[in-house]
């Protein structure tokens, strides 16, 4: 059981009052999460002692390859990777998809196809799209209006020509889970590579890349308590086969090739204190069973949370929740329109109340096309964290039950 108001007590940005003195409440979470002390220390620890660039002979420098080395251990573990060496990290997720899908170009030939979804986030739609400049045929998949993936739609379009399919684990604009095992499973005998977008599934739930059996995974840690930076999962080997954009100076092999520039390393040495963090809330004699322990904790603390502002907005009559319902697996994400306000008059009123959500379509485009909500601004979105309380969830309902 987890102790929230100690875990409260490790993040800051908790205790910042707005002029009316109204305690902060962030359900935001989904855009990223507040960063505990530890890892704002992290990353101020690495500038007082640490900076240095990578590879030199002085102790400044080796003590940052040891971080960088550290951080893609500590990745692995966290992704249960087979090995450190299929750890990449990047600026970002989206910049990665675009590194990866610049090689995967050179790897793939024209009239080949590569499925992607209508509910996925750009970052897992728009890089892919550079295929189609090199003859390589896109096929999407179509969105149901209760905002599950239609997987007769799915299953009838893999074929003989299909070469990679890249779907997220959950959505970021509508919480659903997809059913990711179900097409692996449909796809295990054949040689279609497997990318999947794990951005808002991260924070949430544990990963096991092995147990996924997938050849790509990427995610953001800025979504699971720690800074700014990318992590991109490649099942080992693979990665040397693809002809990446590179310098001739960088290292031409895995993990690295992937890998552009100088990375952030105060960042970096967050990431480590994030992972530190999540793993500190759970039990075990291993890092990965704690790590899971952890999530476990988390996803029951998040899962009641998000359950009781699904059923209680619900309940209002000027409001209509999008989305499948707690009964069906499904991130702790709620999104809503409100009868007679647009999203950003709802979450300007909100604000008011110094209560943190966001408006629009989240980069999730096409999905808020598709449910025909981009005319009315898309939707308002409301994300449980590990650090939200009852009370936050029940003074939201209230002042939205009253717009």
């Amino acid at each position: 059981m987890l102790d929230i108001s100690k875990i409260r007590e490790h993040f800051p940005s908790l205790s910042i009052r707005d002029k009316n003195n109204n305690q902060i409440i962030y359900l935001d979470g989904p855009g990223g999460t507040q960063v505990p002390t530890s890892v704002i220390d992290g990353v101020s620890e690495y500038y007082k002692k640490f900076n240095a660039n990578t590879h030199g002979e002085f102790i400044t420098s080796i003590n940052t390859d040891k971080i960088m080395n550290s951080l893609r251990e500590k990745t692995s573990v966290l992704l249960n990777a087979e090995n450190k060496d299929c750890i990449s990290i990047g600026q970002n997720m989206t910049t990665l998809n675009f590194q990866l899908a610049r090689g995967l170009s050179k790897f793939f030939k024209k009239d080949d196809e590569v499925i992607i979804t209508e509910l996925d986030h750009e970052a897992n739609r728009g890089p892919w799209k550079t295929f189609e400049e090199k003859g390589i045929k896109l096929i999407e998949i179509n969105l149901l209006q209760d905002g599950q993936l239609d997987y007769s739609d799915f299953e009838s379009k893999i074929n003989n020509k299909t070469v990679m399919i890249a779907m997220g684990m959950s959505s970021n604009a509508l919480g659903t889970i997809n059913d990711f095992e179900k097409i692996k499973k449909i796809i295990s005998e054949k040689k279609i590579l497997f990318l999947l977008d794990a951005v808002h599934y991260a924070p949430h739930f544990a990963i096991d890349v092995q147990n996924l059996k997938c050849d790509f995974l990427l995610c953001s840690a800025y979504k699971f308590y720690g800074p700014h930076v990318g992590l991109l999962y490649t099942k080992p080997d693979l990665l040397n086969k693809i002809n990446t954009d590179r310098l001739i100076v960088q290292e031409q092999y895995a993990p690295y090739k992937i890998e552009t520039g100088t990375l952030n390393h105060a960042a970096c040495n967050g990431v480590i204190k994030a992972i530190d963090f999540i793993s500190s809330l759970g039990e075990g004699s291993s890092l990965r069973e704690k790590i899971e322990s952890s999530y476990l904790k988390i996803n029951k603390h998040e899962k009641k949370l998000a359950s009781k502002l699904y059923s209680s907005l619900n309940k209002l009559n000027d409001i209509t929740v999008i989305g499948t319902d707690f009964s069906k697996r499904r991130a702790p994400t709620i999104s809503f329109i409100h009868k007679n306000k647009s999203s950003n008059e709802v979450c300007k009123i909100l604000a008011l109340h110094n209560i943190c959500a966001w408006d629009g379509h989240f980069y999730a485009l096409k999905a808020i096309q598709i449910l025909g909500l981009e005319k009315m601004g898309g939707v308002t979105r409301l994300g449980v964290s590990i650090y939200n309380t009852e009370e936050e969830i029940n003074r939201t309902v209230d002042i939205i039950s009253k717009i």
